[in-house]
């Protein structure tokens, strides 16, 4: 395939990246209930559809750490997109094709999460070294097309189960398929850029496992991932059990609303970045973020607990790219490692948001609302680690 020349491509690619990435955390929530009516499966055995897609892009990540480096951001990345295409693909047809369908649904799962798992890796610190300015805002930019994604799985599952029907899901896995299949190819031909600077000595993990704020950053992206998660993955399940709402209305008003709101939130930053001071910013969204749990959780109004799931997008959509961006300025030349090993704390949260949520809700006989209230630890604990981190720069 013809080689490309302007980075803008390698930035577009990147932007396809976290569609994809999108697509593979977001489509099988949709179908949850249907697969636990259908299929007869329990509460536990759906949380943990969630709990091992991250887990596994949690392993990705800490093996990134080695991996990539040895064989190249370019054929990570296109491993990436064939691990991606192959498990939506496999999403498709293994539950048919195999004995037991939970186990078709789980060896896929599987499959796309190490696709996933590697993006996460990969596409912040591609385009962290694209020669762009402002790189706050374009990271908070790149991550909103993660949004942009998962809005459109949404829109258009919803409309694609609507007029079509829900029972053949498996077309539109197929469909979703393409996107990391074409983008395979299209990475392949894009420029790339070195990770750290040729006048930097990439710091080494000893180094790097040493250092007070690269623990902080740690804690701090797993409450990024547990406070976005936590209410994303089960919005629609949510809304559709404990509001009493159709699924068409439960996608749209529960995941879909959130998702748009998310990617406002990280938009807005990629235009506005350089005059909006980061810290601060993500200080007031973890306030909005508490307000937002507490507005899902505590009245008995569908309405109001509908509208804390959509502002709670907002609320946690600068959190990711943040604490990214952060890192990216306080361990310039950390490199791979440091980005492997911030996906997997990500990872870590994306996981165990969703999952204590599921848990406490068993516990309570299956009340949605007991567990997201649970969950409220997560924002509580980022709002504190800013603070600690604001202590470091004083102190510095």
């Amino acid at each position: 395939m013809k080689k490309l020349e302007s980075y803008q491509h390698t930035i577009y690619a990147s932007y396809i990246g976290y569609i994809t990435q999108a697509i593979v955390n977001n489509f099988a929530p949709l179908l949850f209930l249907w697969f636990q009516k259908s299929w007869s499966l329990s509460l536990a055995e759906i949380t943990l559809i969630t709990t091992v897609n991250f887990a596994v892009q949690l392993m990705v990540d800490l093996a990134s750490a080695v991996v990539v480096d040895r064989i190249g951001y370019r054929v990570s990345a296109v491993i990436a997109h064939i691990f991606s295409a192959a498990g939506l693909f496999g999403l498709a047809f293994l539950p048919d094709l195999l004995p037991n369908k939970y186990a078709g649904v789980m060896i896929s799962v599987i499959c796309y999460a190490i696709g996933g798992g590697l993006i996460e890796v990969l596409i912040s610190p591609i385009v962290e070294a694209c020669p762009t300015e402002g790189k706050e805002a374009a990271m908070s930019l790149l991550h909103s097309f993660y949004c942009w994604g998962h809005v459109g799985v949404v829109l258009l599952s919803t409309v694609f189960f609507s007029m079509i029907g829900v029972d053949h899901w498996r077309i539109l896995a197929c469909l979703f398929a393409l996107i990391p299949a074409l983008n395979c190819l299209y990475f392949s031909a894009v420029p790339l850029y070195p990770i750290v600077k040729e006048d930097e000595t990439q710091i080494p993990i000893g180094s790097l496992l040493r250092q007070k704020v690269f623990w902080l950053l740690m804690i701090m992206m797993i409450c990024s991932g547990a406070s976005e998660q936590a209410v994303s993955q089960w919005s629609s399940a949510f809304a559709e059990s404990a509001l009493g709402v159709s699924k068409t209305v439960g996608d749209l008003a529960g995941p879909c609303a959130f998702a748009f709101c998310m990617g406002i939130a990280r938009a807005l930053y990629g235009k506005l970045g350089d005059k909006i001071p980061l810290q601060k910013t993500m200080s007031a969204s973890a306030l909005l973020c508490m307000i937002c749990y507490l507005m899902i959780t505590v009245p008995s109004q569908p309405v109001v607990n509908l509208l804390g799931c959509a502002i709670c997008g907002f609320s946690v959509g600068i959190f990711w790219p943040g604490t990214f961006s952060i890192a990216a300025r306080a361990l310039p030349a950390a490199g791979t490692v440091m980005y492997a090993l911030m996906a997997l704390a990500g990872d870590i949260g994306c996981s165990s948001g969703p999952s204590i949520v599921g848990f406490i809700a068993r516990a309570k006989d299956g009340v949605l609302k007991a567990g997201i209230q649970g969950a409220i630890v997560f924002p509580v604990v980022m709002l504190i680690s800013l603070f600690i981190l604001r202590s470091f720069k004083r102190k510095a």
